[in-house]
């Protein structure tokens, strides 16, 4: 009898080593690496004087000579995080074809280890009208484990509301609704798109006509809030985000701020799914500003007639 041909595993030795190129390039900050697939496809990328054009290649950024363009990398951009606080009317994005301002016109140039400048970029969206805490990274793993939904990474906000919603409406606020998962009234395959909220977190802050909530939230779909009051018939007015993690808003509208070593452990953590909890005192940037005290009308003065000159007889 044959004896069966030998199926042994190969070695673990011969399996590549290093990174994806893509990922090389997106870490040099060169580009996305969507962009950077691209840029590999259209040959404009060469190691050790060989033009690549396959996608998912490995190699080493200490020992392959890396070129693009003919410029050599050298190396990883340091990694940077920051705090901005959005104003309302700025555009979550690196560039925008309707020329509205981006968040990257609020962030000045930085440094990077090697003289050129780091590229940063936006975790997570906020939408024209809404303003707050962005976080603004070079750091893509963590944005990407930040950004997935399965992370459970807690996001607070301070919401406006238009009427007053009724107590049972909110419960079911906090229990998940449904809406739409895509663009408003959005139909596809002749049916809208729905999808149900995960539970959130919903508190009275301010009473009035227009109430204002703290709303916490574990994912960050397209619109999200302004769709949950939606549903339940009630306009979003303002939406400003306070709290990311155990981050919390503590710089003025329109500047930022570098993280600190112990922040940035602190979004890792969230990231992997574990709790993290923030500072008990509340920043004044998280809080709602107190009403404008109306300043009291004084009562008007009032000038008794003078008394007309008595005429000399002539």
């Amino acid at each position: 009898m044959t004896k069966p041909l030998s199926t042994s595993k190969p070695d673990a030795n011969d399996e590549p080593k290093g990174d994806r190129l893509q990922k090389i390039l997106a870490q040099a900050g060169i580009a996305s690496r969507r962009k950077a697939e691209e840029i590999i496809l259209a040959g404009r990328v060469q190691v050790n004087g060989v033009v690549v054009k396959e996608l998912g290649t490995r190699h080493d950024f200490t020992k392959d000579h890396i070129r693009v363009d003919g410029k050599l990398l050298h190396g990883p951009e340091q990694q940077r995080y920051y705090m901005l606080n959005k104003p309302r009317g700025y555009v979550t994005t690196l560039d925008d074809p309707e020329k509205r301002p981006t968040v990257m016109q609020l962030m000045s140039k930085q440094k990077g280890p090697h003289g050129d400048h780091v590229r940063l970029y936006p975790v997570g969206r906020l939408d024209y009208l809404s303003e707050g805490l962005l976080l603004m990274t070079n750091d893509g793993d963590l944005a990407n484990k930040l950004s997935k939904a399965a992370a459970g990474v807690e996001k607070s906000y301070l919401v406006k509301v238009s009427g007053i919603p009724e107590p049972e409406k909110i419960d079911q606020l906090r229990r998940g609704i449904m809406i739409d998962r895509g663009r408003l009234n959005e139909v596809r395959s002749g049916r809208r798109d729905r999808v149900i909220t995960s539970p959130a977190k919903v508190e009275l802050v301010r009473g009035g006509e227009n109430p204002w909530y703290e709303l916490t939230l574990t994912e960050g779909r397209n619109r999200q809030i302004r769709k949950m009051f939606e549903e339940i018939g009630h306009h979003v007015e303002k939406i400003r985000r306070i709290g990311y993690g155990a981050l919390r808003l503590d710089v003025p509208p329109g500047e930022y701020r570098e993280l600190t070593p112990g922040e940035v452990t602190a979004l890792g953590r969230a990231a992997k799914g574990q709790k993290v909890v923030p500072k008990k005192k509340t920043p004044e940037f998280a809080q709602l500003k107190s009403p404008a005290k109306k300043k009291p009308s004084l009562p008007r003065r009032t000038f008794a007639a003078k008394p007309s000159p008595r005429r000399r007889p002539s």
